[in-house]
């Protein structure tokens, strides 16, 4: 494999940590229209028929392309000079953070990583924690999940929200069990009349595809230990490398979620409108509207809320995770390093009192992130697919995180109200922030 320039002398073991801060220059980005889908595997599943050529990429509007242009430069400031993992930079580098540099990370999906990428993140950076934020069936859909030259010398750990507990995987241990995706949908919507939960399964089958979702907390946990138990075992583990598992949103959460938003007589009414739904799709495709509405109407803004009420278990857990200092470097990352990871990073940010802007600016870099991926046009087509806004939920505008923090502090009081309330109280806060700052 052919090796790229090598990295200037100054990007050495320090090479995230000299950053030049820009400041304010996120202040006055354009308004867009609010995203439109949830962050799950949505963007790159396609159905093979899709005919690619036939997909049109939305233009971008002068606005647009300046603002997009101003977080180019920041990312090139800020960012890891990574060649295939995209969106990495230390939250060090965010304006105004106190944490100190190598200790956390925020990157994208790390499986595609090159050499000179491994040697970055791995060597001079010296990342010894991974923890995966997507979901079983994000992960059932990477091909690179497993690949050798990455994660040879990592140790598979497994968090299991149902019970919270954790799994240490031995070599040929398998991660995930096989499970129907209706069959855990089908506690989602427990209680709704029989037409409805029809409906329901139609509109899942159309959202989210049909196939196999894969997950294993319904089966017994052999050899699992108590989530709030690592910290006590963190000395003994504290010089090998372990990869986290930790999903902290998926498909039938958002399912749930969604549903807990549409009105009843919104579903009411279309199943009254449409008797037919069972045997016509014209008709099952009419009462699938309530739902794409709530959708489409909250978008990446109401996504957060339900990550943040449906994903806490997970959240509090990366949280230990990144508060153990035995652990650091602590790199997380979902897909494209947006929404779920974007979540993560302005909560920690947050809490150490980084001003609301230098968090929104951050969150912000990651405008670009899809642009650069290879298999653009397909995410777009797959989004097109479900009648989704393709556009603005490949984004990553401004006033979303503003949206978001606005409302942790409108819902929960205070960003340490909303860590109250998934059980990460005072004593592991001030672990976390001496871990991240001392």
């Amino acid at each position: 494999m052919s090796r790229p320039n090598p990295i200037p002398p100054l990007l050495s073991t320090r090479l995230c940590l000299q950053i030049t801060h820009r400041k304010d220059m996120l202040t006055q980005a354009p308004s867009f229209s609010r995203p439109s889908s949830p962050a799950t595997r949505l963007a790159v599943s396609t159905d093979d028929n899709l005919d690619l050529s036939q997909v049109t990429v939305p233009e971008t509007t002068v606005a647009e392309k300046e603002f997009l242009a101003k977080t180019a430069l920041l990312c090139q400031e800020r960012n890891l000079p990574l060649t295939a993992v995209k969106n990495a930079r230390d939250l060090a580098s965010v304006r105004d953070s106190p944490i100190k540099p190598g200790r956390v990370y925020r990157i994208g999906r790390v499986s595609d990583a090159t050499d000179d990428d491994m040697d970055i993140l791995f060597g001079k950076c010296g990342v010894k924690t991974l923890v995966d934020l997507r979901s079983p069936t994000e992960l059932k859909d990477d091909p690179t999940l497993e690949r050798e030259e990455v994660f040879a010398n990592f140790t598979d750990m497994v968090f299991y929200e149902r019970n919270k507990l954790v799994k240490e995987l031995g070599p040929e241990e398998r991660r995930i069990e096989k499970k129907r995706k209706r069959d855990r949908v089908r506690a989602a919507v427990n209680g709704a009349r029989k037409n409805t939960k029809d409906v329901i399964f139609s509109f899942v089958d159309n959202f989210f595809g049909s196939e196999d979702e894969t997950e294993g907390e319904d089966d017994e946990c052999i050899d699992c230990i108590a989530a709030s138990k690592l910290l006590e075992d963190s000395a003994r583990r504290r010089k090998r490398k372990e990869r986290h598992f930790v999903s902290i949103m998926n498909e039938v959460k958002y399912v749930r979620g969604t549903l807990s938003k549409v009105r009843k007589r919104d579903i009411a009414g279309a199943i009254i409108k449409s008797p037919s739904a069972i045997v016509s799709k014209t008709a099952r495709d009419n009462i699938k509207k309530p739902f794409l509405d709530e959708i489409n109407g909250g978008g990446l803004p109401m996504l957060n809320e339900l990550l943040l009420r449906f994903g806490a278990p997970g959240i509090k857990h990366v949280l230990d995770i990144i508060s153990d200092s035995n652990r650091h470097p602590v790199a997380f990352y979902c897909t494209a390093g947006k929404d779920r990871t974007g979540m993560i990073a302005a909560i920690i940010l947050a809490f150490l009192g980084v001003p609301d802007e230098a968090i929104v600016e951050d969150y912000s870099l990651s405008a670009n992130v899809y642009a650069e991926m290879n298999d653009h046009k397909a995410m777009v087509g797959a989004l097109s697919q479900r009648n989704l806004d393709a556009k603005t939920f490949l984004g990553a505008p401004p006033e979303v995180m503003r949206d978001t923090l606005e409302n942790i502090r409108k819902t929960y009081g205070s960003i340490e109200g909303y860590l109250d309330f998934i059980g990460f109280g005072e004593e592991s806060r001030e672990r976390l922030r001496y871990a991240l700052t001392q």
